[in-house]
């Protein structure tokens, strides 16, 4: 169920909208019973009293009626007063405009799919957002702390501020429509629980969840986590491998992205449509048609072939590896669709 939008202006004007229903009723009343007027002389009566227009009364008024038209008056004039200043305090505060962007921001999020939902902005979080963005890949990050919120909407993202582990916001954040989730909270516990969250609600979900502690991997894959990241470990990896590898590590910044190159790791799959199905990897001939080179093949059973040769067979509902520009990928990723 989605969360609740709330409107300050709204509730703010139910008393004088009801109040001045309520008037209405109550001088359409008055005026039939003690001037014995037709309802529609009295409703008619009733309005240009107290919008105090007072274009002329229907008919001669008595005492009686006439002390209850100043009534009517004083009341009239009293819920006028207390409507603008509401409005005047709303548009004034820029509550207004506030409000509008969280409606546009639901509507956005009503209509992501396909998207990725990134649990927790600290700097792993940030991180993942940014490479996110570099993939041109929709993403809503969901966060507790206010502050990182208006950080985060600030820097162009959509954001949510709530606990990722419950439900609701992740309903929100649109996971049924979702292609994946990475969590990313500095907390392995608060991670297991968004991952048990996430997995009971889509079972098919990519989930990649951060650890701190080995022991937490164990927990994270039985918690439904497709893969574990420990951000320490590879950052100290990385590190030896451009101390005594320099060369591999810039390879590496080139092929994810690091850099400001072109070069590409991208995983493609093969359509049953596609026209590369049944031929082997020789006949295909992407090297000279594409440029493209193919590292590794990953079969429909699981099987991965990381020395593909000229003989190997293409097969529908494998993942091709492959090592080119973008505009290469796009090309490879159309011909393996059958597009």
């Amino acid at each position: 169920m989605p969360l609740p939008i709330h409107y300050p202006i709204l509730r703010g004007l139910i008393l004088p909208v009801a109040g001045m229903i309520l008037l209405l009723g109550v001088g359409t009343s008055g005026y039939q019973w003690l001037e014995a007027m037709p309802p529609v002389d009295a409703f008619y009566m009733t309005v240009i009293t107290v919008s105090t227009v007072g274009f002329g009364e229907v008919k001669p008024l008595s005492t009686a009626g006439r002390v209850f038209t100043v009534g009517l008056i004083v009341a009239g004039g009293a819920l006028t007063a207390y409507f603008l200043k509401t409005a005047a305090e709303f548009f004034l505060s820029g509550e207004w405009r506030a409000q509008l962007d969280q409606q546009k921001r639901r509507t956005m999020l009503t209509k992501l799919s396909n998207h990725v939902i990134v649990c927790g902005y600290g700097r792993v979080g940030r991180e993942v957002a940014h490479e996110l963005r570099a993939e041109k890949l929709p993403f809503v990050v969901i966060d507790k702390d206010p502050e990182k919120i208006t950080r985060i909407r600030d820097a162009g993202y959509l954001a949510l501020q709530g606990n990722a582990a419950n439900e609701i916001y992740l309903k929100e954040a649109g996971i049924m429509r979702a292609r994946g989730l990475v969590a990313a909270v500095n907390s392995d516990a608060e991670n297991v629980f968004i991952v048990l969250t996430a997995r009971g609600l889509r079972p098919d979900l990519t989930i990649i969840a951060r650890a701190n502690y080995e022991d937490s991997e164990s927990k994270l894959l039985r918690a439904g986590a497709d893969r574990v990241i420990f951000p320490y470990r590879i950052s100290g990896r990385r590190m030896v491998t451009m101390m005594v590898r320099p060369h591999v590590a810039d390879f590496l910044d080139e092929v994810t992205h690091a850099g400001d190159q072109e070069l590409l790791v991208e995983q493609v799959w093969l359509a049953q449509t596609s026209p590369l199905v049944g031929q082997t990897l020789g006949q295909a001939d992407l090297r000279n048609r594409l440029d493209i080179t193919i590292l590794a093949c990953r079969a429909a059973d699981g099987q991965v072939n990381t020395h593909p040769g000229s003989e190997m067979i293409l097969c529908a509902d494998s993942h091709l590896v492959a090592l080119g520009t973008r505009e290469q990928i796009q090309a490879l990723a159309r011909l393996a669709e059958g597009r």
